[in-house]
């Protein structure tokens, strides 16, 4: 997969534990222009490999702006990103990509999550730019943990952004019924963030009588799995008739590399979407956060990285 080099041209503390990134190409020619939700691979020390969303202005093609949480519990990726990268460092990233595209609606209800404000501020910048009806809500625990709150504040848009904070009053907290309500039936909901969050507005607008194809949604992260029930299986790669068992202690993803199978990878929890691999014969046992119900169902397609199998073997198009 191609990629970019660039300069951290400006490292800025957005809030307590984020910060944010400006990025411009080393060679100074234009970026890859982008759409509001996108995200690129950064390549970070420690032969890591990280998404992040594009959270700067889909005009201004001389930088992107990444935002980054430190998480606790990093896998390496958010520690890496925040005590070993500094300004004038040269990274490499992918180009934009975007799984998480606005799609044409007469109202639109954006939803954030703590860091999931950066591609909702990506998208609420594009929507005012382009005059369209929108409101912003953005839920965090507390306002030092809330980025990029000045730029909000200053924003031209300001008027429909509403802040809901864990140890704030109650009568700020978020009521989705209200806001669905208040949105009516034909708005579209675009919602970022941890899990948890996402299940809650999801279970809203459902409650609300939203049909599911008006909510559109991504994660961040995958919940840990539970790995206690898995099977051995194997897994025939159709292009050369070669059959190789996964133990119940190794994901699909382990074993195609260990055989020297190189397929691309970047988040190894399903989130991403880059391992995507289809399916010729069997059943996946889907364990991702990236592909739909329906997508699911179909049993086509799945993401070696953390998805297992139904069936004693699974035929797959490699």
């Amino acid at each position: 997969m191609e990629t970019i080099d660039v300069v951290v041209v400006n490292k800025t503390v957005e809030a307590e534990r984020v910060a944010a990134f400006e990025l411009a190409r080393a060679d100074r020619a234009a970026l890859p222009p982008f759409t509001a939700g996108a995200h690129i691979d950064v390549h970070l020390p420690g032969q890591l490999v990280r998404q992040y969303s594009l959270c700067g202005s889909t005009q201004d093609l001389s930088r992107y702006t990444i935002a980054v949480l430190r998480e606790p519990g990093s896998r390496g990726g958010s520690e890496a990103i925040h005590a070993a990268v500094r300004e004038g460092d040269v990274l490499r990233i992918g180009a934009p990509r975007n799984h998480f595209p606005l799609q044409p609606a007469p109202y639109y209800v954006l939803l954030a999550g703590g860091i999931g404000i950066t591609p909702m501020i990506c998208m609420a910048d594009e929507l005012a730019r382009q005059g369209a009806r929108f409101e912003l809500h953005y839920c965090s625990r507390s306002p030092q943990l809330a980025a990029f709150r000045g730029r909000l504040a200053a924003a031209p848009y300001a008027g429909h952004v509403h802040c809901h904070y864990d140890d704030g009053a109650p009568q700020q907290r978020l009521d989705l019924a209200r806001v669905f309500g208040d949105a009516g039936m034909d708005s579209h909901v675009y919602v970022c963030g941890p899990g948890g969050f996402i299940n809650h507005v999801e279970g809203g607008a459902a409650l609300a009588g939203l049909a599911a194809q008006q909510v559109h949604r991504e994660y961040f992260s995958a919940a840990p799995l539970d790995t206690t029930g898995d099977k051995a299986f194997e897994i025939t790669l159709a292009r050369s008739g070669r059959r190789l068992p996964v133990p119940a202690g190794r994901s699909v993803l382990e074993v195609l590399l260990a055989h020297g199978v190189d397929i691309p990878v970047s988040c190894e929890q399903g989130v991403c979407g880059t391992c995507v691999t289809r399916v010729l014969e069997g059943i996946p046992h889907h364990r991702d956060m990236y592909f739909t119900d329906q997508e699911h169902a179909s049993n086509q397609q799945f993401t070696p990285c953390c998805s297992r199998s139904k069936t004693p073997s699974l035929v797959l198009d490699l």
